[in-house]
């Protein structure tokens, strides 16, 4: 019986009466001249069971072991190079995630921390980095529903980095550019810049990168985009009638409106992930809960002088402008802390009550409708809350919202007036009780002190909860909202 020791690992080989160990005269690790012993730390967790991948499957038969049958080692330790990916925890509601799309292909060679696809959650857009460098093996497809940590792909780090990619940081000695361009043209982009890239259809080369090594930014692939958009809105010509067509285009050989008349073609898409989130959370509110809408009307002459009288001041000082949305959301902080019941949430037979007002902003984006709320607005200034919205809003259409930044709220303002909306009946937003309708300001005809004059006018209209809110308290609310906004001086001085 021999025992073998060093610092990775101890073991026992036995010896049946009727081997022979003579077919090992020396054992030490110069027969074995490219096996390592430290190698053998992998057995720490490799079980009997895994040995089928030996010519004779037990341990007994170690003590006839040829060193030829070391040969299937070489395989296993390879997939031991082999990294699952799998698809990461998103938070703690969020069980299931849709792979919207894949960023690179099958086999491709995948740098660490390069985006490889897009995760789509009840919530936001996500992308998801590569945790090593090597050539990706796809196992998911695109549009697969997944539960969180599902393999989706396998990334094979033995395979080394394309001679191309290998060479192509190195320019060749005579090329004659300048070190300069050569950085430009071979400028890495960070993870944040390549998806605007991407997204934008925008060339980095053409991009000189103000990072580390000429790494192209989050900001320059901003600025880019914003340049791009400039170039083509210049670009952007008069859409010529379908007369115009017809009789001055000379490669035009038939009528237009015969390619375009009785189309009667039909397609069947899958509804995002988001969008299905919103479905079933809109049916839910119209089922769960035992909801109600009253309306009032709010004149707008004095908050609109108030804008107009000091937006260059607030502008400068604090770098962005006094919107109707801060006003707004400033007015019904005030008032949901004085009536409590309209901040509440219905928990099975409890109500929660919250001595804080976290609103909700509605915003749109290509994917639907998102609500990610501002916290404490009761405690926020005007500019901090104007900073705020357009925070959450630039994320928001971009995909940039984290899931944190998406979670609470107790109280939701939507502004339809923004699609020129006079009046609608906003949906709860569960497990809110309450929600404020903005909409279109309208000049219109009104009784003032016995005489009609045109006023701006906006409708406004509050959904809420029966089961936890009164039809006098909502109405009650909404009064006070509306006296507040006419007289926005009480707002300013906390009346």
């Amino acid at each position: 019986m021999t025992n073998d020791s060093n610092d990775e690992l101890s073991f026992r080989l036995p010896v049946s009466p009727s081997s022979r160990l003579s077919i090992f005269p020396s054992f030490g690790l110069s027969d074995f001249p490219s096996f390592r012993l430290s190698d053998f730390q992998t057995f720490r967790t490799f079980g009997l069971s895994n040995f089928q991948t030996f010519p004779t499957s037990r341990l007994s038969i170690f003590p006839t072991f040829r060193l030829s049958d070391f040969q299937t080692f070489p395989s296993y330790l390879c997939t031991m190079s082999i990294i699952d990916i799998k698809v990461p925890p998103m938070g703690e509601s969020i069980s299931e995630v849709t792979l919207s799309k894949w960023l690179k292909k099958d086999g491709d060679y995948i740098k660490m921390d390069e985006p490889i696809c897009e995760f789509e959650s009840d919530k936001a857009t996500l992308d998801l980095p590569a945790e090593a460098a090597g050539q990706l093996q796809i196992i998911a497809t695109s549009g697969s529903d997944l539960k969180i940590g599902a393999i989706i792909a396998k990334i094979n780090t033995d395979v080394a980095a394309p001679s191309n990619e290998s060479t192509a940081s190195t320019p060749p000695a005579n090329s004659g550019s300048s070190p300069s361009k050569s950085k430009t043209e071979t400028a890495v982009a960070s993870p944040a810049a390549a998806k605007i890239l991407r997204e934008e259809n925008i060339d980095g080369k053409n991009i000189a990168g103000s990072g580390k090594d000429g790494r192209i930014t989050k900001g320059d692939a901003t600025a880019a985009m914003k340049g791009n958009e400039s170039k083509e809105t210049a670009e952007v010509k008069a859409p010529k009638s379908i007369e115009a067509v017809l009789s001055t285009d000379p490669k035009q050989t038939g009528p237009v409106i015969a390619a375009v008349s009785f189309n009667r073609g039909e397609r069947r898409e899958k509804m995002t992930r988001m969008r299905r989130t919103i479905s079933r959370r809109l049916v839910s509110a119209k089922n769960e809960t035992a909801m109600l809408t009253t309306f009032n009307e709010i004149d707008m002459t004095e908050i609109m002088a108030l804008r107009s009288k000091y937006q260059d001041q607030f502008v400068a000082k604090y770098g962005i402008k006094l919107g109707f949305m801060s006003l707004f959301a400033k007015a019904c902080s005030k008032i949901l802390l004085e009536m409590p019941a309209v901040n509440a949430f219905v928990d099975g037979e409890e109500l929660i009550y919250h001595d804080f007002a976290d609103i909700s902003i509605a915003i749109s984006t290509p994917n639907g409708l998102v609500v990610p709320p501002i916290k404490n607005v009761e405690s926020l200034k005007f500019h901090e809350i104007e900073i705020k919205i357009k925070e959450l809003a630039d994320k928001a259409r971009t995909g940039k919202l984290s899931l944190e930044e998406m979670s609470g709220g107790t109280f939701t303002i939507t502004n339809g007036g923004i699609f020129g909306s006079m009046m609608s009946t906003p949906i709860l937003n569960e497990p809110q009780s309450a929600i404020l309708g903005m909409h279109a300001i309208i000049e219109r005809p009104v009784g003032i002190a016995g005489e009609i004059k045109l006023r701006p006018m906006m409708y406004v209209a509050l959904s809420y909860d029966h089961r936890v809110i009164d039809g006098s308290s909502s109405v009650t609310f909404l009064v006070k909202v509306k006296k507040l906004l006419e007289d926005p001086m009480t707002l300013m001085m906390d009346l």
